[in-house]
């Protein structure tokens, strides 16, 4: 799904986060990406996802070169879940944030409605399906996000650690959700530091450091 091959990258004139990276990730897996902070796990997400592009190197997305693909065209087949979920939030409620990418598109209502409907089940959001998106919580919020990710069905989700601020009901809940994702078919990158969740999902760890990975299987 992801094939990273010689991949180097640094922000503007600052020092090599990565170079000469050569890494590939399979299709119906969930690997998950670790290492301290300022590793660069992060930045290779942003990479795989096509947000970031590298300096030298390819990275192909279902075969899409994500330097010469438009965001959108990979944003079809890769979903992206930032840490900060109101980062990608933009309709003023729950049932506008998951419905308005499928009204740009033209996708007439009565299928939009039975699309979101769905993933408000899904997601467990039914009880909060006409309110604010800025009086949720976060754990409603963090669903949400990833629920709007998952409105255009993409095969590959790339989550940015996604337990972050969440208490145990709450991180429960969300491991719960990615077994679902999981069942259906579609693969994973997980950034996080929540060992109990990593060791809970993973099919691969992929541990970063200094520019390098370790590959754990």
């Amino acid at each position: 799904m992801i094939e990273m091959s010689h991949v180097s990258f640094r922000y503007g004139r600052g020092d090599w986060v990565f170079r000469g990276l050569s890494l590939a990730v399979e299709k119906h897996r969930c690997t998950f990406l670790v290492g301290r902070n300022g590793s660069g796990k992060t930045t290779l997400g942003k990479l795989m996802a096509g947000i970031l592009k590298p300096v030298s190197g390819t990275v192909l997305v279902d075969g899409l070169d994500t330097r010469q693909a438009e965001l959108y065209q990979i944003g079809a087949r890769v979903g992206y879940l930032f840490q900060e979920p109101e980062r990608q939030l933009f309709a003023p409620t729950v049932w506008e944030e998951l419905t308005f990418v499928l009204d740009l598109f033209g996708i007439e209502k009565k299928l939009q409605e039975e699309r979101a409907e769905m993933l408000l089940k899904q997601f467990h959001l039914q009880k909060v399906k006409n309110s604010f998106t800025y009086q949720l919580s976060r754990g409603e919020k963090q669903r949400l996000a990833l629920a709007a990710v998952m409105i255009n069905n993409p095969a590959f989700l790339i989550l940015d650690e996604p337990t972050t601020g969440l208490d145990p009901r709450r991180r429960e809940a969300l491991a719960e959700i990615l077994e679902e994702c999981k069942a259906q078919g579609i693969g994973m990158v997980v950034i996080s530091h929540d060992r109990k969740f990593t060791e809970r999902l993973a099919d691969r760890i992929i541990t970063l450091s200094d520019g390098g990975i370790t590959d754990g299987h």
